[in-house]
């Protein structure tokens, strides 16, 4: 009766911008949903909505530079998860983050950056020095970089200019059609021994689907930070927050 009484059960809706790529996509929603169901038990998951863009639009954009486009674009995006009944706006892409932190400026949905649950357990994790692993843009952000020094005291160390444009390459040639190729983690697992030797402490898995590729059993002793997990941990916990839930027996 007490279950029945609190049906449907209340709880805030989930804005998934969605599409950048479709492999993180469907990630995302898999992990929301396994990650809630572990925290309520039953049969209960997530509330979301998706909006999915056009990867090729993206991959357009990104490699040509058009982030005014890019910007007038993911505007109406944005504006089609509102209507829907967004209550949080979650953008699967480390990349547009760039276009949406500024979009989201004056708007009244919360919105839950990727590089905040990111600072905060590496600042958790007592590390001051961190390499970084994503698009050019992402590796090459002076914003980004100010954000995780100035909010988290966190130095990130890009790789070379040469080795940037390989890892930038592998994310868009295989790992977003989900090539998952040997030879593509043993470049990467080279680049970071190199910026392991130059001081970084552990790494930033800066796009979100790297870690399809590897993950902290590849690297033994040397921190991962995995941007897409801590994302959805940290949805995962403004859900609960904000709709009275309480874990059993407390």
């Amino acid at each position: 009766m007490e279950d029945a009484l609190r049906r449907p059960l209340p709880q805030k809706t989930i804005g998934l911008l969605g599409g950048m790529s479709n492999q993180a996509t469907m990630e995302y929603y898999r992990l929301l949903n396994e990650g809630l169901n572990a925290r309520y038990g039953g049969w209960d998951n997530g509330e979301i909505v998706l909006v999915s863009v056009n990867f090729g639009n993206i991959e357009f954009m990104v490699r040509n530079h058009a982030w005014e486009l890019a910007t007038e674009y993911l505007t109406a995006k944005l504006d089609a998860l509102e209507r829907a009944g967004a209550d949080v706006i979650v953008c699967v892409s480390n990349t547009m983050h760039r276009i949406l932190e500024p979009l989201m400026t004056g708007r009244t949905t919360p919105f839950i950056h990727i590089a905040d649950p990111t600072g905060e357990a590496i600042r958790r994790a007592g590390l001051t020095r961190v390499a970084l692993l994503g698009t050019l843009p992402v590796m090459q952000s002076v914003d980004l970089a100010a954000r995780f020094r100035d909010r988290f005291g966190v130095e990130v160390m890009a790789p070379c200019a040469e080795d940037a444009v390989e890892v930038d390459r592998v994310i868009f040639d295989e790992l977003v059609r989900r090539e998952l190729r040997a030879e593509s983690k043993a470049k990467y697992l080279d680049i970071l021994a190199r910026l392991r030797e130059a001081g970084a402490e552990g790494v930033i898995l800066g796009c979100t689907e790297i870690f399809l590729l590897l993950g902290q059993d590849d690297m033994p002793g040397f921190s991962v930070f995995d941007t897409t997990a801590l994302h959805v941990d940290a949805v995962v916990e403004f859900v609960l927050s904000t709709c009275g839930w309480k874990e059993p027996g407390t």
